[in-house]
């Protein structure tokens, strides 16, 4: 009997879907299918998994080959070994094709030229896609808020207001939103600002006597975004301006979008009647990324820069930079060293540039003994070695086995083959299973956050 690849693929990937968090299922499913199945013998069959790039096949393989495995031999009620291969789905490449055919090829570069001429006008970014930017649990629901705005503006989540931190990709995710309103809406009037830009518009219309071209400009608009919105804060009449902006767009049905450092309820001398409107709508947080987010931001920004690196050379880099900014910033140099130098990307390399980084790159991680991690999870859980490593499964044992398995494999990038033999003989899907639930507890959690800060100053 014929197998059919793609109902076979979807079935794995809907098993998957129940096993991993919904931004891993993201980042690093999307665009895998399955290449090749076939019979080895009677009982016996081997499949190739096609993945997109060689990092996302030396991911997917080396965290995620067990349950993979495990779903497809449940989905074929057979045996199956496998394995992974760089490759586009040629099916995405046939649709893509035959989507455009030969006489519109002018016209449709004729109309991305006209989006990208609106998007340079609108003052927004062209390389802050959705496409381009990571998620996992730390931006999820950011990234989740932002996608639904850009389908239906004006009506999902107005005003949306994003806050975090410097570097987390606030203004990534407010610029992707102008692009994809651009692109179904070539027409619609959008425009992306900061809060000391509007603020100096002002300023300059009331000096210039020209108040009301200043007006139109913003309150005639299908889109208003506005970056640091936190600034105008304590100028008054850039905020009364900015009420009656805000008036005019949304009553006009037009969405507003705004980022700052901190929620509306912290940003002091804010006026109550603009911090009302802030919280009318939606606002969500964007937390520091987390090490899993880190390396999808190092693996899309070095691929964009054309940067071959290695799993391991991607691990160094983000366990050692904080930020997104920070990681861009250092792909830049890095890149410099290897047009300029001709350097080979190695280890040497990476911890050369780091030492050489800002106060955005931090010391390189300090290299920890197994038995050091072990004991020092036993002594700020207060729970014995024998238990940690044994077959106990009960609540006060298995937390703290799990911030063991974070902390072995995120911090001495230990295979998780290895780590299940240190604990006990356990299946490296289990390990896997402990380090993801970690992974995404660590987003929103600051006392897990703080337990593992603790038990690694104890190492």
């Amino acid at each position: 009997m014929k197998i059919d690849k793609q109902q076979v693929w979807q079935e794995v990937l809907q098993s998957l879907k129940v096993s991993v968090t919904a931004a891993t299922f993201t980042t690093w499913f999307g665009k895998t299918h399955l290449a090749s199945i076939r019979k080895v013998d009677a009982k016996r069959y081997i499949a190739e998994v096609g993945c997109e790039t060689a990092m996302s096949r030396q991911f997917i393989e080396e965290r995620y080959f067990g349950l993979i495995q495990d779903a497809l031999i449940k989905t074929i009620g057979a045996p199956c070994d496998l394995t992974f291969i760089i490759k586009t789905d040629p099916e995405k490449l046939k649709t893509n094709t035959e989507a455009a055919p030969a006489p519109l090829f002018e016209e449709q570069r004729s109309m991305t030229d006209d989006v990208m001429s609106k998007i340079v006008r609108a003052q927004i970014r062209p390389n802050f896609t959705f496409e381009d930017f990571a998620v996992s649990g730390s931006n999820q629901l950011a990234w989740a808020a932002a996608e639904a705005v850009s389908i239906t503006p004006g009506y999902a989540y107005n005003p949306l207001f994003i806050w975090g931190g410097v570097g987390v990709g606030k203004t990534h995710l407010m610029h992707a939103v102008g692009i994809n309103i651009l692109k179904k809406k070539l027409d619609a009037r959008i425009l992306a600002c900061t809060g000391e830009d509007f603020t100096n518009d002002i300023v300059s219309g009331i000096r210039n006597k020209n108040t009301q071209s200043v007006r139109d400009k913003y309150r005639k608009l299908d889109a208003l975004f506005i970056d640091d919105i936190q600034f105008i804060a304590g100028k008054d009449t850039a905020q009364e301006e900015f009420f009656h902006t805000f008036n005019a767009v949304t009553s006009a049905g037009g969405q507003i979008i705004m980022t700052s450092d901190r929620p509306p309820s912290e940003i002091q001398k804010l006026e109550d009647r603009l911090r009302s409107r802030f919280e009318a709508g939606l606002i969500v947080d964007i937390s520091p990324p987390d090490f899993e987010l880190r390396c999808a931001i190092v693996q899309i920004k070095s691929e964009q820069k054309g940067i071959d690196l290695s799993e391991s050379l991607v691990h160094v880099i983000a366990g050692n930079i904080d930020s997104a900014r920070a990681i861009e910033g250092f792909l830049t140099r890095l890149s410099s060293e290897i047009k300029l130098n001709k350097a080979e990307v190695n280890e040497e390399l990476l911890k050369k540039i780091l030492k050489k980084g800002d106060s955005d790159v931090t010391e390189v991680v300090k290299l920890f003994s197994t038995d050091k991690v072990i004991d020092a999870v036993c002594k700020h859980y207060s729970v014995s070695k024998r238990s940690i490593l044994g077959k106990e499964r009960s609540k006060m044992i298995a937390f703290p086995r799990q911030i063991l398995m974070y902390i072995l494999r995120v911090e001495m990038k230990l295979p998780y083959e290895e780590l299940g033999q240190i604990l006990g003989g356990r299946d490296h899907s289990t390990v896997m299973h402990g380090v993801d639930k970690i992974t995404s507890l660590l987003s929103n959690d600051a006392d897990t956050r703080a337990d593992i800060e603790r038990i690694k100053s104890l190492v």
